[in-house]
């Protein structure tokens, strides 16, 4: 299958994980709608919607790009309406805006917890219902969060137990909207990195210079979400997925081509279950996101 002509409504496509997801659709033919904040250059963060518009276009899409604050209601309906009026429809909706502080309940004031459950669980719920009813009248109709299986182990709570509740309400979104909606044909399912991802993020919340030579490429995420969208949405809803493990199904076996530096072990992901085994052949090296 080819997501050629299909419209793709994603947030915080500028840069990173969502871009990546953008261009390999655009690779088909796709349209995307950039919705995302960033309209003027970041001193530190590469890209805007623009830069990312003309990087989709170059790629083979078209682009719409969306000055949106996902925390805001009016803000999301409005674009999209703006994607439905320029595309004729909705046909895939990722939910990939995030925000992340890996701080303790003592250190992390309200405002910051706040911030996080807005963008990550609210702003989820909201651009999910803001696409469902365009997504009924699709013929594939899929909405992926990033967001990691519903692991309820204390380990991934105890540290952070604010972002954790973010997060994790992103993916309750899945359990529960893919029940919802089964009869609508509409899937909803999320992805998540078995190892740190090579994005700005990454380097300047958590893992700095050093930290990015232990990670993969944005796309490998960029390949699983590319697959999962080719999947029939009828038939594969209300998975929790795992990048390789879910590629590894795919076919594909070359997972050194995903590696920033191959002579680096990998950087073992939050929230990946001790039960979710990597793909024959991958070794996941010793330590995390947090202490790298």
């Amino acid at each position: 299958m080819s997501l050629q002509g299909k419209t793709l409504f994603v947030t915080g496509a500028s840069r990173g994980i969502g871009l990546a997801i953008a261009l390999r659709a655009a690779r088909d033919g796709a349209h995307i709608a950039i919705a995302a904040k960033t309209a003027q250059p970041h001193p530190k963060l590469p890209g805007t919607i623009y830069t990312a518009a003309e990087e989709i276009e170059a790629a083979g899409g078209k682009a719409l790009p969306l000055i949106v604050d996902v925390r805001e209601e009016a803000s999301v309906m409005a674009a999209v309406q703006a994607t439905v009026a320029k595309f004729g429809g909705i046909d895939i909706c990722v939910n990939n805006a995030s925000a992340i502080s890996l701080s303790g309940t003592l250190a992390t004031d309200m405002k910051r917890y706040d911030l996080m459950n807005q963008i990550n669980a609210r702003g989820t719920y909201l651009t999910s219902r803001a696409c469902i009813p365009h997504l009924k009248r699709a013929a594939n109709p899929h909405v992926l969060m990033l967001s990691p299986p519903l692991d309820m182990s204390p380990k991934w709570f105890a540290g952070h137990t604010a972002y954790s509740m973010a997060k994790f309400g992103m993916s309750m979104c899945v359990l529960g909207m893919s029940a919802e909606f089964a009869a609508d044909g509409i899937a909803f399912n999320a992805l998540w990195p078995r190892t740190g991802i090579a994005t700005a993020a990454i380097k300047f919340a958590l893992a700095g210079d050093e930290g990015m030579r232990r990670c993969r490429t944005v796309e490998i995420m960029a390949d699983a979400a590319h697959a999962i969208f080719e999947k029939p949405s009828r038939e594969f809803t209300g998975n929790f997925l795992i990048d390789d493990s879910l590629l590894y199904g795919e076919g594909v076996r070359d997972f050194d081509q995903y590696r920033v530096d191959s002579s680096q072990p990998l950087m073992p992901d939050f929230f990946v279950p001790d039960s979710n085994k990597p793909p024959p052949g991958v070794v996941i090296g010793d330590g995390s996101l947090a202490r790298a």
